[in-house]
């Protein structure tokens, strides 16, 4: 079979431009309670604020200190990482899953239809390199994050997302009263909460991961954070969690080819996409 050059899995590859660094700032991981809850961010950095006329020759400065802002790019905005759309992304979750001991690996594919595509000879190159067994439920197991919430297990997805929600919050305010009289009335305003109308919403200072864990049991908030796949970073949706935007990056029947959906992919996460569906 002659297949469209433009259609084989070797052809993916990642717009350069689509993962160059953003300027005045920098990826970095917030650590959790284990080494492996490594929470991305975007730390963007500041000026100072001029405390004295610029023509001044005593002219100064009151520092600021970088703030953070969610990063949902995955691992193409880290200059760190080595990307290789035909490996795939590493598996994040992966010892997670495993150490909670209710889960296990299939030897293949269990449907008919996925079974017949895997050993139809067509779409041999059309596939990528990586290649992982699905993985299900032990007998009698309930494995998903609300099943554990509901049981009062706060997993390190919850802690994850947890940390994620926060965004160093307390840490910058901390940072602002130490720069000076201006940052601390700054910090005073920023630490403030309305007192208007709440609608029914109870967002607490600070998000812990027993509030995510009360919000999912609860079932006012969602995880997607699925056995399958173990590569996904977690994330919550939920009227007391930042708002999360899904990109439908869509695909044409007549011209789309594998590498101009994953150019789409990669922009649309890296402009704020928390989920992705085509």
């Amino acid at each position: 079979m002659n297949v469209n050059p433009q259609f084989l899995a070797a052809t993916a590859h990642v717009d350069e431009a689509a993962i160059q660094p953003l300027p005045n700032s920098r990826k970095v991981y917030v650590e959790g309670s284990r080494p492996d809850i490594r929470v991305p961010m975007r730390e963007i950095s500041q000026a100072d604020t001029p405390t004295a006329p610029f023509d001044s020759e005593k002219a100064a400065g009151e520092r600021n200190p970088p703030i953070y802002v969610y990063d949902c790019s995955g691992p193409y905005t880290d200059p760190a990482a080595k990307i290789d759309i035909r490996q795939g992304l590493p598996a994040l979750r992966q010892k997670w899953i495993e150490e909670r001991g209710d889960t296990e690996l299939l030897s293949g594919l269990s449907s008919e239809y996925g079974r017949a595509r895997e050993h139809d000879p067509k779409l041999a190159e059309l596939r990528f390199n990586l290649k992982r067994q699905p993985r299900k439920a032990r007998a009698g197991m309930n494995v998903s994050q609300m099943h554990y919430a509901k049981k009062g297990i706060i997993t390190p997805e919850m802690e994850f997302v947890a940390i994620r929600e926060n965004l160093r919050r307390q840490e910058y305010l901390e940072n602002l009263r130490q720069s000076g009289p201006q940052g601390e009335r700054l910090a005073k305003l920023l630490g403030r909460q309305h007192p208007g109308q709440h609608f029914g919403a109870a967002i607490p200072e600070e998000i812990t991961p027993e509030f995510v864990r009360s919000e999912v049991a609860r079932g006012r908030a969602i995880m997607t954070a699925n056995i399958n796949p173990p590569e996904t970073e977690p994330i919550i949706i939920g009227r007391n969690f930042l708002v999360k935007f899904n990109a439908n990056i869509g695909n044409s029947a007549l011209g789309s080819s594998i590498a101009e959906e994953v150019d789409k992919m990669t922009w649309a996460i890296r402009w704020g996409g928390d989920t992705v569906m085509d």
